[in-house]
């Protein structure tokens, strides 16, 4: 089927994460960050691929197994470089979600016309929500601004 000039192919764009212990990965998305489980493959009673969805946003996440059933992971340091930035409605609110449930966030500041609030997940992969803002530029977000 031939598509017109308005018509997307493309719909999504997913990260695929390889993570190093599952559960960890899981606390923090699910627990943490609210982050649902909407599709999963267990693999001797464990999970070792997941899709995660908040809202319209989504990520993969595999624990990759090695022959001796350990968990795979590279030489270097997981997530090194790789951020994903989360656009949405309040970036604040969910800076107020994930440190109410013990995640380390970074103080939310303005940039760009966004607040912004930065998290590391247990792998070491940058996480960013980002929502709009009138909020003069290099504002730093403090509790009493509401």
């Amino acid at each position: 089927m031939k598509r017109t000039n308005t018509e997307t192919n493309v719909k999504q764009a997913v990260p695929f994460f390889a993570v190093s212990k599952m559960q960890d990965s899981l606390r923090f998305y699910v627990d943490g960050l609210g982050f649902e489980m909407t599709n999963k493959w267990i693999d001797e009673g464990t999970v070792r691929w997941c899709w995660l969805q908040r809202g319209g946003a989504a990520l993969m996440l595999q624990d990759f197994r090695r022959e001796e059933g350990e968990s795979w992971s590279p030489e270097g340091k997981l997530g090194l470089g790789v951020s994903i930035v989360f656009i949405c409605d309040d970036a604040l609110e969910i800076y107020r979600e994930a440190t109410a449930k013990g995640i380390q966030a970074s103080r939310p500041f303005v940039g760009n016309a966004m607040w912004v609030t930065s998290l590391r997940d247990p792998d070491g992969y940058g996480i960013e929500f980002e929502s709009y803002t009138d909020v003069p530029e290099d504002t730093v977000f403090s509790e009493d601004d509401g």
